[in-house]
């Protein structure tokens, strides 16, 4: 089994290094893919109501085998249930499809700025993790502005923020700010989903340097930025491989090597992206 280092968020949890992915599994998938996981040595497993698979993902933390205390689950709220009651009672939902006494983190999805409901979900976060139902919350998709307002009008800070990061779109300025902030970076579609990053020519000599897959060196170059990346595979031996990170470590100028690429987004611009 692959042993993963942990990380220590800003309210003393901590969570495993690199996690697993689950969109677009569906229930019987996520089932499938979660479970191996699992018996490999993954510890964190990421879901969100809109993935339509929390109910696979918790039939696998329930068959697993594995200490549920060991296991951190991360889920999220979707953008049509922003508002304070209406957080609540998604997160019921979520736990109830998950069939888990408590949720290690859960994340709003989306900030939606135009409905402008998310420091009253914030609101609502707080409350749940203040009664124990939550052991860490956080956010995704969300800048500095948005940060800056959850921690003036709470005063509480989001343990993560799951963002779009892979070398075509590193964030440098975001991840330089919640470092700051002590806000972890947690990496979606971290080997830029739907690109040529894993056939570029440039990529496959570092990993060759390193005897690994181009993959694993892209997924070793969030690792070394100080960003939690969660890749999605339901394959065995890619789910292997995505974990087997830790015991390489590339030089100054290979990180830069795997960086210098134009920028581009693959997903929404959270400013104007509405994901309901």
């Amino acid at each position: 089994m692959i042993s993963v280092p942990t990380l220590t968020l800003n309210d003393g949890t901590t969570i495993p290094a690199l996690g697993l992915g689950t969109w677009p599994l569906d229930d019987d998938q996520a089932e499938r893919a979660v479970t191996g996981a699992l018996e490999m040595g993954y510890r964190l497993v990421d879901t969100a109501t809109n993935y339509r698979n929390e109910t696979g993902v918790g039939r696998a933390v329930a068959r697993a085998g594995v200490p549920r205390e060991e296991i951190v689950v991360t889920t999220k709220l979707p953008g049509r249930h922003h508002g304070y009651d209406e957080t609540l009672a998604s997160f019921e939902e979520s736990r109830t499809r998950l069939g888990l006494e408590y949720v290690d983190l859960y994340l709003i999805h989306w900030p939606l700025p135009r409905v402008d409901k998310y420091v009253d979900s914030w609101k609502a976060m707080i409350k749940l993790r203040e009664e124990g139902f939550v052991r860490s919350i956080g956010v995704s998709n969300f800048t500095p502005a948005h940060i800056e307002r959850l921690e003036k009008e709470t005063g509480v800070l989001p343990s993560v923020n799951q963002i779009e990061l892979h070398p075509f779109f590193p964030q440098d300025e975001l991840r330089a700010y919640q470092e700051e902030k002590g806000v972890l970076t947690e990496s979606w579609s971290p080997l830029g989903r739907g690109s040529t990053l894993l056939d570029d020519l440039a990529v496959a000599a570092v990993a060759e340097a390193h005897g690994v897959t181009p993959a694993q060196a892209v997924l070793r170059w969030h690792v070394q930025l100080g960003a939690l990346p969660v890749p999605k595979s339901a394959d065995p031996e890619r789910q292997r491989a995505n974990l087997d990170v830790f015991g390489f470590e590339l030089d100054a100028a290979q990180m830069r090597t795997i960086a210098d690429r134009a920028h581009r987004r693959i997903g929404g611009d959270p400013e104007v992206h509405e994901e309901y």
